[in-house]
């Protein structure tokens, strides 16, 4: 799904971030389990290596050869790959968000949905919970086909998530009418720009394994933060 300039309200966050360097509050609101109210600091977008947890750096440590970024955003990653000298294609659903990309120095950017997106890469990265976008448990195997459309021979997806597992069983995540408690649904506001309600999937190392395994891939988990984020490679088997 490609959004509409004016349901876009990170990419306009993230447009004017670049274009004069401040921007407002971009809200995220959390519309299942327990209702609430976030914000994302949009300099967490433009930050620079220096600036990125070891989970990132490890990715892009390990990516190489022709490069895919899913849901590049302001494109930090994709720069710091192009500074490594790695060919990359960063894709969005923005369209504001893709124009910063361009503005920013990266020309292949592209204002694309990774679910109908076409090519061959060696290595797709999905960082900041980037398979997040998969939505919801059941549309996991769609995340797999794709991911095996797009993977060049030998290719590999470097993504990470966070393991919730431990705050539901602590209570901490209620169960939301026996839904997967990886499941979220979030709707984002920047100004007086309203985005299309989303759903968003933090995913748990057994059933991403799990569902590897029975679609022809296997998931090695390659680092774990103390936050329970972690870093997986997925390849064929």
């Amino acid at each position: 799904m490609i959004l509409q300039p004016d349901h876009d309200p990170m990419g306009a966050a993230i447009r004017e971030y670049h274009l004069t360097g401040r921007a407002d509050t971009l809200h995220v609101f959390t519309l299942n389990h327990e209702p609430e109210q976030d914000t994302m600091p949009l300099d967490l977008l433009f930050r620079t290596p220096e600036k990125m947890t070891d989970i990132e750096l490890t990715a892009l440590d390990l990516a190489q050869g022709r490069t895919l970024d899913v849901g590049a955003a302001a494109g930090c990653h994709s720069l710091a790959l192009i500074e490594r000298g790695i060919e990359v294609t960063a894709i969005d659903i923005s369209p504001l968000s893709v124009e910063t990309m361009r503005l920013r120095g990266i020309t292949d950017a592209r204002n694309d949905d990774f679910f109908q997106h076409a090519g061959s890469y060696d290595t797709i990265i999905m960082l900041m919970n980037g398979i997040g976008i998969t939505g919801t448990l059941d549309r996991l195997p769609k995340f797999f086909t794709t991911i095996d459309a797009l993977l060049s021979p030998g290719g590999q997806v470097l993504c990470d998530s966070s393991d919730l597992t431990e705050g539901f069983r602590a209570g901490l995540i209620p169960d939301c009418e026996n839904d997967y408690y990886g499941h979220f649904r979030f709707q984002m506001r920047y100004r007086h720009i309203s985005g299309v309600p989303f759903d968003w999937l933090y995913l748990d190392p057994v059933n991403l394994s799990r569902t590897a395994l029975q679609h022809g891939f296997q998931a090695e988990i390659i680092l774990t933060a103390s936050d329970q984020t972690f870093l997986t490679r997925i390849t064929r088997r």
